[in-house]
Parts: structure tokens; C-alpha cells; sequence
């Protein structure tokens, strides 16, 4: 495979091989191009050459994103469309009533039993079974079978969208950062499951236990050669392979610089050496030849990425009281009350957590604080000095089809400065020409990051701001919220990362209980069956 986006080379002659039943984590640093394996897997991408041969194999995808084509759906239509049944059985119809007109025609019994394997296949009696038992093992709220996508929370949607793709039945899983919004029970559940998997399953994942406890291969795609490697073991294994790799490598570095500082110490001495010593001078030649070809051949260091900076200054001091809410009253049309006398505030400085199942309205809080909805009733009364700063959880601030650099416009900034900023979140030269739609979720959440923090604001609104991040590049932003001298609402339920900014106090939906920060009741939500939870 040979793949570049403009002057960013993707892949360059990479080749790899898996079996039909390989567990495979898919590795390698932020915009190596693991994402775009798949999605070049799936069609949406053309490799410049070379090809990637599934052998006819019926794919099943889960990008990080989920993106809802027709919202107005139900849960329940949404999941049977993962099956293609009622086309099937319409096909069958249509090919028998062409039979009955053209009972010669071999091509017609030909379909016909093409569409009858197809029927068997996707199990045509047992189906609705089989995605009762899914909803049910899923822990999906059998009461929101009957609601439409576009009333779907974002752990919902993911959850959903999970279960879809199981039950389609396809041979090849493709699955993009799977364990986000999965709760404990879930995530046993799903571990379970694709362990015992008959297809080939390609993961990408910053888990590292869901790894170890899932794959036996690890596809490890190298920015810096551009090449893909495909290791025996799990996660951990592969970890211990790099790592006596890296070791064995710094001992062959060592060694060789030893051998060249030897060699060019000994030439310099032949070339100090009188004329007429003709011996010194024909050693010290052999010698330079020796040295040439070590150069030629020698083993550079890894090459050490840069990581992301950020600079959250905010451009000027808060009130006292940033934001009031006052006894809130919201629910989407047709749906129950998601809120009633909701009422509290947040004080300059503070680190405001909300958490509870989902379904409960932590997003849908934040959304109603930046107008996006509107209260049924109540007020939320933002003081004149608040300059907020909004990080959605499914990154729809961003226009897909804009470039980098469009996406963080600022009317403060020229693209000149636009492009330093840029690089700080390791944005690069052609970089910032690259439009929204072909960056991993990875790249995409390192823009909303930095459009964040062009604000300057004093007041950051965060919905899950670690999903779409490595583990390096959490811990470092963490420092940066840590460090930060506004204030920041957040949902999160990531108890390291919450832990790591400093929460003080913690809202409890759907009751609308505010207490001190508890690691218990953090975790006990990151726990908990949240499905059949839902308010």
C-alpha cells in the first residue's frame, strides 16, 4: 500500500497479511494512520497504490465518531436495518413472481438461491432472537427501543451503534476506540464476545487491558518508515518486544559510535602522520573506507516526536459567580422531563464535574448552557465578564470540509500566528491545508483543542475531552486544566483525568445532587449498567 495526503506520506509499499480468525490491535502514534487503514478498508479512501485483498469478506465498522445518517429512525428500526432482511425476502418476492412469468430462465433460479444462502446466512427465523438477546447482553434500555436516534445521548448513540454492527454478522470487525463508552459490565460482555469471535477482529485502542484481554496480534504502522509490522501476542507482549528491540538497538548505537570515534580518531592521526609514512597512510585510508561504509549502514535513533503545548492564559479575570442556573425545567418534544428545579452555580476558579448514567442529561446541561437548546423553564444567567470556551464530545464545532487553518479562524490571529499555534498542537507545514473529513478522531479532537484555546476564555465548557486522546496527550492536557486559572464545567468519566485537574464539587444527575468530589461516586458511575439507568 502506498498512500500520501499531499506532502504527508501515509504508507509507503506497506504490506501485511492476517488470518481469518486473528485478534489484531492496530498501534502506532498519533496520525500514523490507523484510522485511515480502516476507512481505506471500508472504501471512503483510495490508496495511490496497492491494494488491501479481504477476500469478499462482509465488514463491520465502528469509527470513534458516530455519525447518524437518518436520525429520525428508531432504536429498535435502527438495529434490525443491521440485518438486510426485509430487502432479501422483497428480492426473493420479486425474483419468484419474475420465475412464475419466465419459468426458463436459469439466471432467475440462480438468484433465487444466491438470495435464499443470503436469507440462511443472516440466521432469517432465529434474527429477532438473536438482537433480543444482543439489547438484552448489551444492557440496552429496552425503553428506548421505541425513541428516535436524534433523542440518543452520546454514550447511547455509541452503544447502539456497537449493537448494530454485531448483529449485521460481519466477517471482518473494524472497530475504532471501542471501550469509550462502554460501562464495566458491557465491556466484560463485549471482551467475551470477541474472544470467541469466528472472524478476524482489527482494533484500535489506547486500553491497554481491553488489548491484553482481546488480541493475539498487534499491527504496529510506523510513522517514521512508513511500514507496517505484525507482531505474535498481545499488547503487553508487544510492549516487551519493542522494549528489548529499543535496548538491543541502543547497544548496537552505542557500539557503532564507539567504532566511529575510534576510526576518526585513528584517520586524523594518519593524516597528522609525516608523508613519508607510507604504512600510517595506507591504514589510515583502509580506514576511511571502513568508516564510510559504517555510515552508510548505521542505525539511527528512534525518532522522538514532539508533544502537543498548550497556553491557556485566559485573556481576562472572571466574576465571582460565572454562571447561575435557577431552577431549570427541560425535555426534548415527545420525551419525559430530563430536568426539574435545577438549580445551582459554579464560583470563579472551580472544577465543576457532573456525571450520572447516560441518558441523563450531562451533555444536553452543557448544550442548554451554550444555547444550543432552550429551557422549558427557568434561566441560566451567564455574568457579563464569563468568556466561555466549548469542547464538544462528538467535535461538531468542526466543519469537515474546511481545512485545519479555516477551522481555527480568528479574527485576532494571522495565519501566520494561526499556524504557530497550530504547531504547538503538532500541526506542521502542509498540515494545516488538510480538511477536517480525512484526520483520525485523534487529529480532529487536537483541533477543537486548539480553536478552544484561541478563545483565551476564562471559562471552559468540557463534554468527554479525553475520548479521542492517547494517554500521553490526556495526561499533558490534564497538567494544563490543572494549571488553568479559570473555571471549568466538565463532564468526564475518566476518574484519573478528573482527579488530575482538581474537582471540587461533583452534580449528580438525574437527581440534581451536589456534593464534595467523590472518587467512589466517580467510579461507581464509570460502574454502573448505565443503560437501564436512564432518566
Amino acid at each position: 500500500m502506498s498512500l500520501s495526503f499531499g506532502t504527508s506520506v501515509v504508507y509507503d509499499n506497506a504490506e501485511f497479511s492476517l488470518s481469518p480468525r486473528d485478534k489484531v490491535g492496530i498501534v502506532g502514534v498519533n496520525g500514523a494512520g490507523k484510522t485511515t487503514l480502516f476507512r481505506v478498508m471500508m472504501g471512503e479512501i483510495s490508496l495511490d497504490a496497492g491494494t488491501i485483498d479481504t477476500n469478499g469478506a462482509r465488514l463491520g465498522y465502528l469509527p470513534q465518531t458516530i455519525t447518524i445518517t437518518n436520525p429520525d429512525l428508531t432504536v429498535w428500526d435502527f438495529l434490525m436495518s443491521g440485518r438486510p432482511i426485509a430487502q432479501l425476502e422483497q428480492q426473493l418476492h420479486d425474483a419468484y413472481t419474475s420465475l412464475a412469468e419466465h419459468p426458463d430462465d436459469v439466471t432467475l433460479v440462480e438468484k433465487i438461491g444466491h438470495i435464499q444462502d443470503e436469507l440462511e446466512y443472516y440466521d432469517v427465523y432465529g434474527a429477532e432472537d438473536a438482537l433480543l438477546e444482543l439489547i438484552d447482553n448489551m444492557k440496552i434500555d429496552t425503553n428506548l427501543l421505541d425513541m428516535q436516534l436524534r433523542h440518543l445521548s452520546g454514550g447511547q448513540k455509541s452503544k447502539v451503534a456497537f449493537a448494530r454492527m454485531l448483529y449485521s454478522m460481519p466477517n471482518i470487525l473494524l472497530l475504532d476506540e471501542p471501550t469509550n463508552h462502554l460501562d464495566t459490565q458491557t465491556r466484560e460482555f463485549v471482551t467475551a464476545y470477541l474472544k470467541k469471535y469466528k472472524g478476524t477482529v482489527l482494533i484500535i485502542s489506547h486500553d491497554a487491558e481491553f488489548l491484553n484481554n482481546v488480541v493475539d496480534k498487534i499491527l504496529f504502522i510506523d510513522k517514521t518508515t512508513h511500514q507496517i509490522s505484525v507482531f505474535d501476542g498481545n499488547y503487553a507482549a508487544y510492549q516487551n518486544t519493542m522494549a528489548q528491540r529499543r535496548q538491543a538497538r541502543a547497544q548496537q548505537i552505542e557500539s557503532q559510535e564507539r567504532q566511529i570515534k575510534h576510526l576518526n580518531d585513528f584517520i586524523q592521526r594518519a593524516k597528522s602522520a609525516s608523508p613519508t609514512n607510507h604504512s600510517i597512510k595506507k591504514v589510515g585510508h583502509t580506514r576511511e573506507i571502513q568508516l564510510k561504509k559504517i555510515l552508510e549502514n548505521r542505525v539511527t535513533r528512534e525518532q522522538v516526536y514532539k508533544k502537543l503545548k498548550m497556553d491557556l492564559r485566559p485573556m481576562r479575570d472572571a466574576a465571582r459567580t460565572p454562571i447561575l442556573v435557577d431552577n431549570l425545567w427541560f425535555r426534548f418534544p415527545g420525551q419525559r422531563l430530563m430536568y426539574r428545579n435545577l438549580s445551582f452555580y459554579l464560583t470563579r476558579g472551580e472544577r465543576f464535574l457532573i456525571v450520572g448514567p447516560n441518558g441523563s442529561g450531562k451533555s444536553t446541561l452543557l448544550k442548554l448552557i451554550m444555547g444550543i437548546h432552550t429551557p422549558e423553564r427557568g434561566e441560566i444567567q451567564i455574568n457579563p465578564k464569563t468568556d466561555i470556551a466549548y469542547y464538544a464530545q462528538e467535535l461538531e464545532q468542526l466543519d469537515m470540509d474546511k481545512t485545519i487553518l479555516e477551522n481555527v479562524a480568528h479574527p485576532d490571529f494571522t495565519d501566520q500566528q494561526l499556524r504557530a499555534v497550530l504547531g504547538n498542537f503538532l500541526f506542521y507545514d502542509t498540515d494545516v491545508f488538510k480538511r477536517i473529513a480525512i484526520l483520525s478522531p485523534g487529529e480532529r479532537a487536537r483541533v477543537a483543542l486548539c480553536r478552544m484555546l484561541l478563545k483565551r476564555a476564562n471559562m471552559l465548557i468540557l463534554d468527554e475531552p479525553t475520548n479521542h486522546l492517547d494517554p500521553e496527550t490526556q495526561a499533558i492536557i490534564g497538567d494544563n486544566f490543572r494549571d488553568f486559572s479559570g473555571t471549568i464545567i466538565m463532564v468526564s468519566h475518566n476518574p484519573a483525568f478528573v482527579e488530575q485537574i482538581g474537582i471540587t464539587r461533583m452534580l449528580t444527575l438525574p437527581t440534581g445532587q451536589i456534593a464534595d468530589y467523590s472518587h467512589d461516586t466517580l467510579e461507581y458511575y464509570d460502574q454502573l449498567n448505565t443503560a437501564d439507568k436512564k432518566s
